[in-house]
């Protein structure tokens, strides 16, 4: 490996605190996931796949400059319906793979995922090494949305060698203006904690309202905004996530939903 040169040396603490936000349930609002796609700062979009607006809002956000990632549907605790592209406990490994490579390919311009719901598959090793055996034949990060605190999501990530990152803050689980400000400030607090800090949101109108009023505040405030990809490279001392032809590319099959 080529020894990093002087600019990817500047040691972290050298840099402003960074957040990087990435609103999920993306694919199913068009208006609000336009406004979202056209904000300036460098968000990171999670879509569902085969949702409506999918196809798109991911072509719009990536002219946009904005990062896109699957935000892949699995089971959570409390049976709440999945959709189309769903990762279910019942099934085997052929399902899972099929599945899942299907949601990758019907996602434009995909570079990550993250989990939607998932409180019961992320606790469950098996189809967790079934998930990321599959990721890692891509060049793709995984975030574990850390929707249950005993997700060994992430571990297994990283066990595969796959980038990882874990969300640090929730939001907008609370629809109000009050609510998404606490939260705002509390994702900056572990910035500054920290060095750097993930927040999830979603296409709500309360949330794309506050985001459009205070992301632009932020350099005011000495913090940097970044994606998904961008905040790791921040960790990781600016390396390459991948080596070039390492991995495979994902074919696009933008498809109708199985």
């Amino acid at each position: 490996m080529a020894q990093a040169g002087p600019a990817e040396q500047t040691p972290t603490r050298a840099l402003p605190p960074t957040i990087a936000i990435i609103i999920d349930d993306m694919g199913h609002n068009l208006e609000e996931g336009q406004r979202l796609a056209r904000l300036e700062q460098p968000l990171t979009l999670a879509f569902l796949p085969y949702r409506r607006h999918t196809v798109s809002l991911a072509k719009l956000a990536h002219k946009q400059q904005k990062e896109i990632m699957l935000h892949a549907p699995m089971a959570n605790t409390r049976n709440f319906d999945l959709g189309p592209g769903g990762l279910t406990s019942d099934m085997d490994e052929l399902g899972v793979v099929t599945t899942l490579r299907r949601a990758l390919q019907a996602i434009p311009y995909v570079q990550g995922v993250n989990n939607h719901m998932g409180s019961l598959l992320t606790q469950k090793l098996r189809p967790m090494d079934w998930v990321m055996k599959e990721l890692r034949r891509y060049p793709l990060y995984f975030v574990d949305s850390r929707t249950i605190a005993s997700s060994v999501a992430g571990d297994v990530a990283r066990a595969h060698q796959i980038p990882s990152l874990t969300r640090d803050v929730f939001l907008d689980h609370e629809q109000t203006e009050e609510f998404v400000d606490r939260q705002f400030k509390l994702l900056i607090k572990r910035a500054r904690e920290n060095g750097s800090a993930i927040g999830i949101g979603h296409p709500h109108k309360v949330t794309v309202d506050y985001l459009e009023k205070h992301l632009p505040e932020l350099d005011a405030q000495g913090i940097a905004i970044a994606t998904v990809s961008g905040l790791w490279a921040i960790r990781n001392s600016n390396r390459e996530m991948f080596v070039e032809g390492e991995k495979q590319a994902i074919r696009p099959a933008l498809a109708q939903k199985p």
